[in-house]
């Protein structure tokens, strides 16, 4: 087929030119990429607590209390994501936020709307834990008369199942904090008399009402107990791992929610207010704000900036959208990427600590992952192979890491190397099987794939890419999807097992290949796209959007594109809808489709619907041209 006949190639190829030069319009001065990775309403919540209660009067609370009153629902809940009828953790903590920070006034009809949810949800009882933990560091929620995880779990040697070095890191990043808070039921009380007792369903709230009577000093500290004498080693152990893991923007991990447990987890060990550790730490929780543009711009913490994941992924788009290595704003991004690679030695607390990663956010200097440095790796190739040295070593050190994280069963998880599930079973915390063990995962093993096949190579004659290719396809689902641990979620699993699959040498008649691609014909939605809905990781099964996403449409078009050898017509109709999709800039394009945390954590990247669908339009027009 020629152009003549193929119109649709002269205007993919006009859409990828507008958009490669909207992305170059929007790179910052050191080469970078910085669009907002958004949240739910927590970390906006949890900061104007943590200013609030800390007595730190700032420019930040205004914008963020009008950002959380913007979010508000028609019910008075606060959503996650637009088919969420409502989140009840959510809606506590932004009600809590208000009416703490005193923007908000009982009286108000947004916070009766609210109040009326959440009683008529499971009231503060039914919040999940994350919520009520923040809720009792504050005076608002009773501490459990036993603490489930108990603080000695530290001491255990890293050998034990159980020990705390073999949770994956992100949880490390906040149990840290979380034991020691724990073990002295630490709580700020709030500087006036408010409490939430009219939002407990139970009797939960005597336990509080009981405290409150002893008038404690408003803004004083309450300690459940002090030190023991054989507590004051794990205790002291703790407290050495959050200091040794703080970032020099004086983050903990460079997370926003692990950055809130540890300025009270230090607070508990003794430091003031006033210390520099404690106003460092805040400082970087406020240099996590970006402004989000809506209708007006909105202000927003941001859990974990996603500057190095944006950067790497749209300079390797950009590339193979056409732009050459050596294009300005691609070998910018490249200078920007290179000197963030993580050297040997610098994550003394990881089981699995190997050189050459690279980290999520640009402050993150001690937990590399595998996803992001396969993106950067991308990004670098085609320069690496032009013969530039200091390219070509880094390379070759990120593919080292990439193959040192191989796990034993042959997959790739994002953190952790071969990370155990034995303490998932121990403790019955909701969604900490989600997140305490880090096991090989079909979406990275699949990107991992993708590009050992696309960018070195290799096959199914090398042994690695054998044993990828043996697990993925046993992690395949009867319908033919794969689940997506960090994306949304059975789309973007299935995308990324094919895509990985393909590049490694399966040929497209292989079942797994096609009863995935007659799953996604399956699920295509009545607009002639696709869309998935957040709750799928909740059910563990696919559940439809209740209306297709540019980047669920991208990452089933190009999963269909790796598979045909020539398109058929509802390919090209879907193609032409991503187009039209993406100019309107709607919910189409804003609906979240990255997860952290099931059912409580989602995120919509302000440029997964920039890059997607940007991937998709390059491989259609390269494979069909």
């Amino acid at each position: 087929m020629n152009d003549q006949e193929r119109p649709i190639l002269h205007r993919l190829r006009a859409e990828i030119s507008e958009r490669i030069s909207n992305l170059q319009r929007l790179q910052e001065d050191d080469g970078s990429w910085r669009l907002p990775f958004e949240t739910g309403p927590m970390t906006d919540a949890y900061m104007i607590i943590l200013l609030t209660v800390m007595e730190m009067e700032d420019e930040l609370v205004v914008p963020l209390v009008q950002r959380l009153k913007n979010r508000q629902s028609i019910s008075g809940a606060w959503q996650l994501h637009d088919d969420d009828e409502g989140h009840l953790s959510s809606t506590v903590e932004a009600y809590t936020a208000l009416l703490l920070s005193g923007y908000g006034e009982r009286s108000d009809p947004m916070m009766k709307r609210a109040e009326a949810y959440i009683v008529a949800h499971g009231g503060v009882e039914g919040a999940h834990i994350s919520t009520k933990f923040m809720l009792a560091l504050n005076g608002l929620y009773p501490w459990p008369a036993v603490y489930p995880v108990p603080l000695y779990l530290i001491q255990l040697p890293r050998f034990s199942p159980l020990s705390f070095h073999r949770w994956s890191s992100y949880v490390r990043s906040h149990f840290a904090s979380i034991l020691i808070l724990g073990y002295h039921k630490f709580s700020i009380s709030p500087s006036s008399d408010m409490n939430l007792f009219h939002l407990f369903v139970t009797d939960k709230y005597e336990k509080l009402r009981r405290r409150h009577r002893k008038k404690q000093t408003p803004g004083s500290e309450k300690m459940g107990h002090g030190h023991r004498s054989y507590t004051k080693a794990a205790l002291q152990k703790a407290e050495q791992y959050i200091i040794q893991n703080i970032e020099e923007d004086g983050s903990q991990y460079s997370y926003a929610s692990s950055t809130f447990f540890m300025i009270y987890a230090l607070l508990a060990a003794g430091y003031k207010r006033e210390s520099p550790i404690i106003q460092q730490a805040v400082d970087g929780l406020k240099s996590f704000s970006c402004l989000i543009s809506a209708d007006e711009p909105e202000l927003h913490i941001q859990n974990s900036p996603s500057t190095v994941w944006d950067t790497a992924l749209i300079s390797y788009v950009m590339q193979e959208a056409g732009a050459d290595p050596q294009d300005v704003a691609v070998s910018r991004a490249i200078r920007y990427l290179l000197p963030l690679q993580l050297p040997r030695g610098i994550m003394p607390n990881q089981r699995s600590s190997y050189p050459g990663g690279w980290g999520f956010s640009e402050s993150n200097s001690v937990n590399p992952d595998v996803d992001d440095t396969q993106a950067v790796l991308r990004a670098l190739s085609r320069l690496s192979g032009q013969g530039d040295g200091v390219c070509r070593r880094a390379w070759r050190s990120g593919v080292q890491y990439l193959f040192h994280m191989q796990n034993k069963d042959g997959g790739w998880a994002a953190f952790e190397k071969n990370s155990t599930a034995a303490v998932v079973r121990l403790f019955r915390i909701p969604n900490f099987v989600d997140t305490a063990a880090d096991p090989s995962c079909a979406d990275i093993t699949g990107r991992v794939m993708e590009f050992l096949g696309s960018h070195m190579g290799l096959s199914l004659s090398h042994s690695r890419v054998q044993d990828a290719v043996s697990w993925l396809l046993k992690q395949q689902n009867r319908d033919g999807s794969w689940y997506g641990r960090w994306g949304v979620s059975y789309i973007y699993g299935t995308w990324a097992a094919v895509t990985g699959l393909r590049a490694a040498g399966i040929h497209p008649d292989h079942p797994a290949i096609q009863k995935a691609v007659n799953w996604l014909w399956s699920i295509r939605q009545p607009d002639g796209g696709w869309g998935e809905s957040c709750a799928s990781d909740v059910l563990r099964r696919y559940k439809p959007a209740p209306y297709s996403t540019v980047v669920h449409t991208a990452w089933a078009l190009d999963t269909l594109i790796s598979v045909y050898n020539y398109p058929v017509q509802e390919m090209d109709d879907s193609i032409k809808n991503l187009i039209e999709w993406g100019r309107a800039g709607d919910q189409r394009s804003t609906y979240p489709t990255g997860a952290g945390l099931p059912g409580h954590f989602y995120i919509y990247y302000h440029s997964y619907p920039r890059v997607w669908p940007l991937l998709t339009m390059s491989h259609y027009v390269k494979k069909y041209n």
